[in-house]
């Protein structure tokens, strides 16, 4: 089986920003850690000159931003917007996910309450459709396919999203809702996904 460079690149960029193992100074393991994070980042700054968009996700609280969640990777394609989204610590189940028009994962206060990644803005809409009718439809182009985390709360999916394009999402917001999408307004608005989760910058 031949394995593509784009995907050494990307698994290599998985591994160096879904890491969180410490290692000790002047250990063996530190200069490995450190010769094979290097390199990671050198395959990430390829995948980024190449057109390709990054985005660190983390969960997300009304006080801010927590532990690492994951990653998501984007490029270019001539049928569309190629994603690979790689998350952990789900909830079991069906998840939400969109690109948001603002460009913070911050909290924000709503009637008084500070709310979890409310700055991230609704969904990105540049058409203005006013429209929640999920991916590759007339409504928001933020729209993207639904996650479903397995049993252990992890996901591991890729697709493509068609009329969507890196230019048009650099520097957004992604985000991942508490609940799912059923890709209308009703009978709760924006797919019924509420409370947002996890939220990263493309970038």
């Amino acid at each position: 089986m031949v394995i593509s460079k784009s995907k050494i690149i990307l698994g290599m960029a998985l591994a160096l920003l879904m890491s969180g193992t410490a290692f000790a100074k002047g250990s063996d393991d530190t200069l490995d850690h450190e010769g094979k994070a290097a390199k990671a980042k050198q395959r990430i700054e390829e995948f980024k000159a190449k057109g390709g968009l990054i985005a660190p996700i983390r969960f997300i609280s009304a006080s801010g931003e927590g532990k690492r969640a994951g990653v998501a990777f984007f490029k270019d394609g001539k049928d569309g917007l190629h994603v690979r989204v790689r998350l952990r610590g789900l909830p079991p189940g069906e998840h939400g996910f969109h690109v948001h028009a603002g460009t913070s994962c911050a909290p924000a206060e709503q009637g008084g309450t500070m709310v979890a990644g409310l700055a991230a803005g609704g969904h990105f809409d540049p058409d203005n459709t006013g429209k929640h009718m999920g991916p590759d439809k007339a409504g928001h182009k933020g729209d993207l396919p639904v996650l479903k985390a397995d049993a252990e709360g992890k996901v591991k999916t890729r697709f493509v999203v068609h009329g969507l394009y890196a230019k048009d999402i650099k520097g957004k917001a992604l985000v991942v809702h508490a609940g799912g999408d059923n890709y209308a307004d009703a009978p709760a608005p924006l797919g019924g996904g509420g409370a947002r989760i996890a939220c990263g910058i493309i970038d």
